[in-house]
This record gives structure tokens, C-alpha cells and sequence, in this order.
């Protein structure tokens, strides 16, 4: 059975990753991962996180399973994290389980649209997170592309998009970026999701949000803004959220899938059509990851601690937008790079074209991935002067 393997490609950002670590360079650079790292290129573990894991370890009684859901008070404060005090939830629309991770939210998400409409289509924007359309296809969707960033003049192809989107059937879905788009890091304004919302109230398409960065771009509440008014719009919606950037719980794999449904007895139906899907694939979810957040969301001294943890990354990673385009400038770069200051969350397109990439890399030990996408996360006060160097030279 396994003479008829072949070798597969490795993933673009994990190949990357091993490359980064076999490289001998001391002045090495990886822009590559898509996680938050701190001055000292650290992804830390959050103070927060820290008191509500010693909690945790002094007052748990038992390792029995949780149920196919989860965490029922996890999933109340995802809840209110994602949607604020919305109406879908005093009126019990929403049914939401624990998942692991903002993936296996995705991947859920997709088996029950295809478990509702077989082959479905889902339409993504054009560039989406690289394992999107790989999740959705295993799943056994179809998946389409909606134009969404304009690469020549580093900006979102809105009215592409919407045209794009006219075409939609009502039988489709489309995925929506709440907030930091991964991998452009452009956002829909407020008036942008005023149209969308509207355009899928109009066709009957099915919006599924992703939001893995809640808090990394203007704030938990400003980020959540498309997310509630789609929620205002429409009467059915998916929901897929992470804990993996905003908590910094990347290998707890603690996420979230909700649905919200035209009344709470279509919630329930959907409820019960959802945890056959959660039993087939993982049966229960894992527990560590959903007892930290609702620790945390369930005590307004460690909430308030979380907030300015939060705080924190999200400034530093704005803080270093900047400094990287000054930094340029400050090289002799006549190119302008101030769209990256324009920019939410930890991602952004450097606009150099492939052979450059591959230069930094072999000349310089500056990992980035082809598309020229960069964590800006990653960079740093120590590393940035090398990095706009090499930049200025291969440019």
C-alpha cells in the first residue's frame, strides 16, 4: 500500500521554518512564521496565561471528558468576546463548540456546509492564509476567488471584490477575513463591510468570518466590527475563531466554531447536526487550552491583565511598521513603503519580486515566504537595521 506514495512538496512557511534553523548565519532572520514574538524574538508565555494556568493545576478535580462541544463557560466567553452583547445571543440563535484551533474551526466549519450542501462552493479572497483552501477542499468543497488585494498599488481591489461577489450564488459561501487579512494585512473599512454585509443580505450567500487576530489590529471591539454588523445583517452565519495570536496559546490549539441560525430552534437543529461531525473527527475536544481563556474571561483582575498584555503586542507590532519604513528610508530606498504603516496585524506584502526573496535568503539569511509576505511581528530594534539593508541592497 505505501510503494504507490510519492514524495509531496513540503509547506512553503514549514520548509522555511527548517531551513531557518539548519542556517549557521548569526545575523539570521525568520519572517516566515506566522507567530508573535517579543523583543528578544521570544514568543512568550502571557502573565495572564501564567496565573491562569496555576489556577487551573490547583483546583482541577478531573480528566474526564469535556463532551463533543467543549467547555460550555469557554464557549459562553468566546461568545462574548467575538459578538460583544449581541442580540443573536440573548435570543439563542448561536451554538458554538470548542475546538483545536482556529483550523480545526475551519475544517468544521466546511463538513457542515458540505454535510448541508454536498460539494458546495466557497469563495475565498485572492491572496487568503495559504491552508485555507486546503482545509476547505479536504473537506470536500469546491473553492473559488474573489479578487481582494491590488498588488500594484498595495490596496484592497474593493470594487473587483464586490463585482466578484455579485456573481455568488446563494448556495455559496464566502469567506470573510474579520480583521489583519492574512497574508496582505489590508482591512474592509467600516463603510466596506456596510456594503458586503448588505450584498450578502441581498444574494443569500452564506458568510463564514474568520477571525484568528481579534485584538492585533485596532482593538478586540474595533477588530469584531464586520464580524457584529455581519451578525446584524443576515440571519445565518459561521464563525470560526482563535486563541492561538490574541492569548498566545499556539500549542494549546484552542479555537472556536459558531454558528448562529434564523431562530433558536434552528439553533438547535444546527447544534445537532454539528456534533456528529466533532465525533467523527476528533470525538472530544482538548481541554487545557478553553480552562485558560475562561479562566482569564471569567476574572476581571486577570481580564484586565490580558487587555494590557494585549495591548502590548498589538503596539509593538505597530510600533515596528513604522520603524521598518523609517528604517528604509533611512537606507536611501526611494521605493515607498508606507503602505506597511497602513496595515493591521502581523502580516504585509513587501511587493519584491521572487528572485529577490530568493536573494535575501541566499545572501543575507532573511527568510521570507516567495510571495514576499513578512511577519512584521518578527521584526525587532536588534534586527532591523540588517534587515533594511539587505533590503536596499537587493533592491
Amino acid at each position: 500500500m505505501f510503494s504507490q506514495l510519492k514524495q509531496q512538496p513540503a509547506d512553503p512557511i514549514l520548509g522555511l521554518s527548517v531551513k531557518f534553523k539548519a542556517d549557521n548565519n548569526s545575523n539570521k532572520i525568520d519572517l516566515g512564521a506566522g507567530i508573535y514574538k517579543d523583543e528578544a524574538g521570544r514568543t512568550p508565555v502571557l502573565a495572564s496565561v501564567k496565573a491562569a494556568e496555576q489556577f487551573r493545576t490547583d483546583n482541577e478535580t478531573s480528566k474526564a471528558y469535556l463532551g463533543s462541544a467543549g467547555s460550555m463557560l469557554f464557549n459562553e466567553k468566546i461568545q462574548a468576546l467575538n459578538l460583544g452583547e449581541h442580540k443573536v445571543i440573548g435570543d439563542n440563535r448561536i451554538r458554538t463548540i470548542s475546538t483545536p484551533g482556529g483550523t480545526g474551526a475551519l475544517r468544521i466549519a466546511a463538513e457542515f456546509i458540505n454535510r448541508c450542501t454536498p460539494g458546495a462552493t466557497i469563495w475565498v479572497s485572492n491572496p487568503t492564509w495559504a491552508n485555507h483552501q486546503g482545509v476547505f477542499t479536504a473537506a470536500g468543497l469546491n473553492v473559488k476567488t474573489y479578487p481582494y488585494y491590488d498588488y500594484d498599488n498595495k490596496c484592497i481591489d474593493f470594487a473587483g471584490m464586490v463585482e466578484a461577489l455579485k456573481e455568488v450564488s446563494k448556495d455559496d459561501a464566502v469567506l470573510l477575513h474579520a480583521c489583519c487579512h492574512n497574508p496582505s494585512g489590508m482591512d474592509l473599512s467600516n463603510s466596506q463591510w456596510r456594503e458586503i454585509a448588505e450584498l450578502s443580505k441581498k444574494i443569500g450567500f452564506m458568510p463564514v468570518v474568520d477571525m484568528a487576530y481579534q485584538g492585533f489590529g485596532q482593538g478586540l471591539d474595533e477588530d469584531a466590527y464586520g464580524l457584529r454588523l455581519m451578525a446584524d445583517t443576515v440571519d445565518e452565519m459561521i464563525i470560526c475563531s482563535s486563541c492561538s495570536k490574541n492569548f498566545g496559546l499556539y500549542r494549546e490549539r484552542i479555537g472556536a466554531c459558531s454558528i448562529i441560525g434564523k431562530s433558536a430552534a434552528a439553533a438547535d437543529i444546527i447544534n445537532s447536526a454539528l456534533l456528529p461531525i466533532v465525533r467523527v473527527n476528533y470525538s472530544m475536544p482538548p481541554a487545557h487550552g478553553a480552562a485558560i481563556v475562561e479562566t482569564i474571561l471569567s476574572s476581571e483582575e486577570l481580564t484586565s491583565q490580558w487587555h494590557g498584555e494585549l495591548n502590548e503586542m498589538r503596539s509593538r507590532i505597530g510600533g515596528m511598521r513604522r520603524l521598518l519604513v523609517d528604517k528604509l528610508v533611512a537606507k536611501g530606498v526611494t521605493r515607498d513603503f508606507s503602505f506597511i504603516t497602513q496595515q493591521n496585524g502581523m502580516f504585509s506584502f513587501l511587493g519584491i519580486d521572487k528572485d529577490q526573496v530568493q536573494r535575501l535568503q541566499d545572501e543575507f539569511s532573511i527568510y521570507i515566504v516567495g510571495s514576499s509576505r513578512i511577519s512584521v511581528a518578527a521584526v525587532s530594534y536588534d534586527n532591523v537595521d540588517y534587515l533594511t539593508e539587505s533590503i536596499a541592497k537587493v533592491l
